[in-house]
């Protein structure tokens, strides 16, 4: 199958612009030490829908040294204790930019508003790290929402490229 990636970045941090709304009921936090469990939860149970299979059989050991690069912050969204949504931060050094490297939040939570709330966590928490930039990428597998809630946040793209998708893990 076929996929479409379109690569958007953010210059400046006053091209961004947030979309925080109320839920008191949801705490956004950086997972310090997080565990093998937690990120391959995370992972599957946002990834799944959308063909997030490059990481799936990952072992424990494969994630923990991905997890242990100081280049890598994971903040978990959580509602009574379930996991609502995650985001991943890259640091790359090559060009002093943040990536939102994954981004993605469970089906519970669609059509909420809850992804621009989230996506303006994960953009604050990026430019807290002082970048030249921010970037992140999204694909036509996504939810088909993604990609106008990055355009409507101020996101610009720049690139795009057509790639094949392997259809299960």
């Amino acid at each position: 199958m076929q996929a479409t990636r379109t690569y958007l970045e953010l210059k400046d941090r006053n091209q961004f612009k947030a979309g925080f709304g109320e839920f008191p009921d949801i705490t956004i936090a950086r997972a310090r030490n997080p565990s093998p469990e937690l990120y391959r939860t995370c992972y599957r149970t946002v990834g799944e829908a959308f063909h997030w299979f490059d990481r799936w059989d990952w072992s424990d050991d494969e994630i923990a040294a991905h997890l242990a690069d100081p280049a890598i912050q994971l903040f978990v969204a959580r509602r009574n204790g379930g996991v609502a949504g995650w985001y991943e931060l890259r640091r790359v050094a090559e060009d002093d930019s943040v990536e939102i490297a994954y981004f993605g939040i469970v089906a519970a939570e669609f059509g909420r508003g809850f992804g621009k709330h989230l996506l303006s966590s994960a953009v604050r928490d990026a430019w807290a790290l002082a970048p030249s930039r921010v970037w992140l990428h999204t694909c036509t597998l996504d939810h088909p929402n993604a990609l106008p809630n990055y355009l409507a946040r101020g996101f610009t793209p720049y690139r795009q490229e057509t790639y094949e998708v392997d259809s299960a893990p």
